[in-house]
């Protein structure tokens, strides 16, 4: 059969049939092989072509309805995954809420069954903020409230009551609000004050950690702050772990933010403790924020103002570099006091504040560069009280008579003189910075600050 290279086969009436001239013998063979030739091509080519087309669509259909019949399986098989962890899903819910009632009835109950019970509150709830919601849905908060101060309490019982409230109030403020409308407060007030001998450390912590958590919702602010919390806070924080410290002094500050708390916080010594304690970088922050709550309102200011080496502190803490937001809260402060109080300003320029403030004005965050400023324009109304009280430039008003070269000599040096006075100033608060950092002995200190007048004359 002759080998085809195209599918299609030229039309036989294209092929003339020979004249009748030739021979008989000529158009038999032709019209037998020739015929026969073509006929075979054009079915060999033609329909090998179609049965081969034929053969790969049909391919392509099984390999098309096997790829549907897969991915239709596949989606059945999510599906009913799906509705799998679904049915598991509301299994384990339904399981969970009978775990719940069972744990609320049993805070109602009497021994050591309600122990266990709030033990299970406090597991429960810890990680689980729809626990905490239902929990309370089921009324487990006035219980739990009630046994604070129960007469048969053990060290063990009260712990796990504790704990058990302090969870319920992680991140739900219906539940901080409730456990606080329900008397928790004076409750563990009352628990601190009439134990003797008092409750060992654990409960100690574990009421501070409480007044952390309800202190942090608005509403309850005031209310533990008239209660005599801060007092107890006060006493924890210098008394406690470290732990308890930290819980204590971010209760504080939560506090703080009620302006009427001041004046709770003023009653006690926690102002002169705070910037006593200023120099541990890990809480300095923290207690810089205190502050900042503090002098918000006059007395707070007041209190600061009367805090022994209060602006030597502050001011020293300008000079922290590598606190970026230290600087920011004391340079805040001091801006408010400078502003506020005439009397304040005197002692900061006599801590040395200008130098250090010039210095922020030029390397400081963009927010320290402004307050520094503001700070600056504030001590300017000192200097210019010096000038009006003071005879200008060592002259008296009767001297009009000197000639404005003399005037501007005299200004000159004046300017000079201030500026002399200014580096010198800076150059003493630096040298005592790094003088009580590294405790040299009194001796050093007056060498050194004769050193350092020398350098600038």
């Amino acid at each position: 059969m002759a080998k085809c290279h195209r599918n299609n086969v030229d039309p036989l009436i294209l092929h003339r049939i020979p004249s009748a001239s030739s021979s008989s013998t000529s158009l038999n063979s032709f019209s037998r092989s020739t015929f026969r030739r073509l006929i075979l091509d054009a079915i060999s080519c033609g329909g090998s072509s179609r049965h081969q087309r034929e053969l790969q669509q049909d391919e392509e259909d099984k390999t098309t309805i096997g790829g549907d019949e897969l991915a239709t399986k596949s989606e059945k098989l999510c599906d009913l995954l799906n509705l799998t962890k679904m049915e598991t899903k509301k299994m384990k819910k339904e399981e969970t809420l009978e775990i719940l009632k069972r744990v609320a009835k049993d805070l109602q109950a009497e021994g050591e069954k309600k122990v266990m019970a709030a033990s299970e509150v406090r597991l429960l709830a810890k990680d689980d903020a729809e626990a905490r919601v239902t929990l309370a849905m089921l009324g487990a908060i006035p219980p739990l409230v009630s046994m604070i101060d129960d007469s048969q309490k053990n060290e063990d019982a009260l712990i796990a009551y504790l704990y058990a409230l302090l969870n319920l109030a992680i991140g739900n403020d219906a539940n901080k609000e409730a456990i606080v409308r329900g008397g928790a407060v004076h409750k563990m007030l009352k628990l601190i004050e009439s134990s003797k001998p008092p409750p060992n450390q654990a409960i100690s912590e574990a009421i501070v950690a409480n007044f952390l958590g309800l202190s942090a919702l608005d509403s309850n602010k005031p209310i533990i702050g008239s209660s005599g919390a801060i007092i107890f806070l006060v006493r924890a924080l210098k008394t406690s772990s470290s732990q308890a410290r930290e819980d204590a002094l971010r209760a504080l500050y939560n506090l703080s933010i009620h302006h009427q708390n001041v004046s709770f916080i003023l009653e006690t010594d926690l102002v002169p403790f705070l910037l006593n304690a200023l120099g541990d970088m890990e809480v300095s922050e923290r207690i810089l924020s205190v502050l900042t709550n503090v002098v918000s309102v006059s007395e707070g200011r007041r209190a600061v103002g009367e805090a022994a080496e209060a602006f030597p502190i502050l001011v020293d803490v300008l000079n922290w570099n590598d606190s970026e937001k230290c600087q920011e809260k004391a340079v805040y402060i001091l801006m408010l006091m400078a502003h506020k109080g005439y009397g304040d300003r005197r002692a900061m320029i006599e801590a040395g504040i200008e130098s250090s403030l010039l210095e922020l004005t030029l390397v400081g965050s963009p927010l320290v560069q402004r307050r520094a400023s503001r700070i600056l324009e504030s001590l300017r109304a000192v200097d210019k009280g010096k000038q009006v009280s003071a005879p200008i430039y060592g002259i008296t008003c009767s001297s009009s008579s000197l000639s404005r070269e003399r005037n501007r000599e005299v200004r000159m040096s004046d300017e000079r003189r201030a500026v002399q006075q200014l580096v010198q100033q800076s150059l003493q608060s630096n040298m005592k910075r790094i003088v009580k950092r590294a405790n040299f002995p009194q001796d050093f200190v007056t060498t050194s600050q004769h050193f350092t007048k020398s350098l600038t004359f």
